[in-house]
């Protein structure tokens, strides 16, 4: 399994990286209903943070509320950092940089933070995490607690089976992947292999009418996808499962070939942290 992989469209991003399917998502996911006419503009960044990473999702609606969504298989706290350089980039992209000098003030659109987890643990129907949640303690010098100078909240939602289900009626393309998702992880609970759980959902989908137009049209690339979206935190997590013994051996010949590659230290904390 190839856990230091250059970066490719993920299933997820590759599915909701159209304009009419994400008018359908967002308007599930606010208890909105965005006109069909409304303009949307997708701009998801590409190179932002490390070599090879990019965030999943996000778009201009309107040219007035710019949204990132991410999808997250496990639970991160650090999603609020990760969106703030996130969106920064985007604001750079999509402002005239003379306009910031002027005397006028100038408007921009406004942000909206969205994270969906599908992970195998447990977690809230819906959770928020703070940005200054990530905040030093500086006690004894000169701070207001109760109103950080910088505050960016992402909304996290659960969108395994059995959670939000108001939400998933509404989008039938977020029901779908999570059902596509629920499938891999029951027949990978079968003890069946990952390579064997996602070609048996794929199947079982293309016979039930779930993602079918997406599955005959991306098969190929949604199984490479899929066998190849695990992040480190799950190859670890897969290593426990098999046994804490074999996992260890199998972490520790996992580095070993990393330093045999001539990679850093530096860079192998880089991974795991990511």
């Amino acid at each position: 399994m190839n856990v230091n992989k250059k970066h490719k469209s993920s299933v997820f991003s590759l599915l909701f990286g159209n304009p009419d399917v994400l008018r359908e998502l967002y308007s599930a996911i606010e208890g909105v209903e965005l006109p069909p006419d409304i303009p949307i503009d997708i701009n998801t960044l590409s190179n932002v943070l490390y070599k090879g990473k990019i965030n999943d999702l996000s778009f201009l609606i309107d040219n007035r509320l710019i949204v990132l969504i991410e999808h997250q298989s496990t639970i991160n706290e650090n999603m609020p950092v990760r969106l703030l350089i996130y969106v920064s980039e985007i604001y750079k992209r999509i402002l005239n940089r003379k306009d910031i000098f002027l005397e006028k003030l100038i408007k921009i659109p406004v942000p909206e933070f969205i994270v969906l987890y599908n992970g195998n643990k447990p977690y809230d129907d819906y959770r928020e995490l703070k940005l200054s949640d990530a905040f030093k303690d500086i006690e004894g010098l000169k701070f207001d607690k109760s109103s950080p100078p910088l505050e960016l909240t992402a909304k996290v939602y659960n969108i395994n089976k059995g959670h939000n289900p108001q939400m998933l009626e509404k989008s039938k393309t977020l029901e779908d992947y999570s059902i596509f998702v629920g499938k891999i992880k029951e027949l990978k609970a079968n003890d069946l292999t990952l390579d064997e759980s996602v070609k048996y959902a794929v199947k079982y989908c293309l016979e039930n009418d779930v993602l079918t137009n997406f599955l005959r049209a991306h098969e190929g690339e949604v199984v490479n996808m899929i066998l190849e979206d695990l992040t480190m935190d799950e190859w670890m997590d897969l290593r426990y499962e098999e046994g804490l013994e074999q996992g260890r051996n199998e972490r520790d010949q996992y580095f070993l070939e990393l330093i045999n590659q001539g990679i850093s230290i530096d860079e192998i904390r880089e991974k795991i942290k990511n």
